[in-house]
């Protein structure tokens, strides 16, 4: 029965997927059956991590985090866990062989977002993201080579640089709720209350290179089973990083900025003939 339990699990980190980024559900629907599974389990464990330390206010979210980082170990030690989302996730990590050392790493920058509001330094800019966004990349990147060392080393530059391609545009688009409501500054030594066209240029350009690195290095030399699930969530940011860019700084708090469903469905069409004609 074990198995049947199994499979909620599973079923219930698709569903967290699902209900909390339809635009990130689309694109993992677009990968080979034989990965979806283990993808919707990373990101059920990083949303539900994510969930505590930025929406869960009424509550005290150091303990609920305190008890999901210990609810994990227990389940990885024991091979089960009656937290569902916990459960599919210690499957893919025991699966995929994916690193303690990543699952520290996210965890370390979760929890920084329980008492620190600013990053003033490059360094500490690149090990919040490294940790809240590059090993994302690196855990998926565990499943899409299955195994295969080399290509993990081939691709891991280029995994972390899109991770961080993600999260930084996240960072823009979300810049209102962050800095507003969560009274968080993650960009180091840019003024978001004063942000101007400079500052917002810098911004776009570091996202542009990582961008640009990731595809070149990574995304093209993906194995099929994952290459355009991942090529569709590029195209999905890249197309959100352009109406941000077209965004006046002095406006940027303001403006919330998403892709409309027509507009989803429009990016899916093309990105598939361009995979079919491989083009990419």
């Amino acid at each position: 029965m074990k198995e049947l339990f199994d499979n909620v699990s599973n079923a219930c980190s698709k569903l967290v997927t699902e209900k909390y980024s339809t635009s990130f559900s689309m694109a993992v629907n677009t990968l080979s059956p034989k990965i979806r599974t283990d993808i919707y389990n990373i990101y059920g464990f990083v949303r539900f991590a994510d969930e505590i330390v930025d929406t869960f206010h009424d509550y005290d979210k150091e303990l609920l985090m305190t008890h999901f980082e210990r609810d994990y170990y227990m389940a990885k030690e024991q091979g089960i866990s009656l937290n569902p989302i916990l459960n599919s996730f210690q499957q893919t990590v025991s699966k995929y062989k994916i690193p303690d050392e990543m699952v520290q790493a996210f965890l370390k920058s979760m929890k920084a977002d329980l008492y620190k509001t600013e990053y003033n330094t490059k360094e500490e800019y690149d090990e919040y993201i490294y940790g809240s966004a590059d090993v994302v990349g690196l855990m998926c990147l565990k499943v899409f080579v299955n195994g295969d060392d080399k290509m993990y080393d081939n691709l891991k530059d280029a995994a972390m640089r899109l991770g961080s391609a993600f999260q930084k545009v996240n960072f823009l688009r979300d810049l209102k709720d962050d800095y507003e409501v969560l009274n968080r500054s993650y960009f180091p030594n840019i003024d978001l209350g004063k942000l101007d066209k400079a500052s917002k240029k810098l911004i776009i350009d570091d996202i542009e290179a990582d961008f640009n690195f990731a595809f070149k290095n990574g995304i093209l030399n993906l194995p099929s089973e994952a290459k355009f699930g991942v090529y569709m969530a590029y195209r999905y940011y890249r197309r959100l990083l352009k109406k941000l860019s077209n965004v006046p700084s002095e406006k940027i708090m303001d403006t919330r900025i998403r892709i409309s469903d027509p507009m989803k469905i429009n990016l899916l069409a093309r990105s598939y003939v361009k995979y079919k004609l491989n083009i990419i």
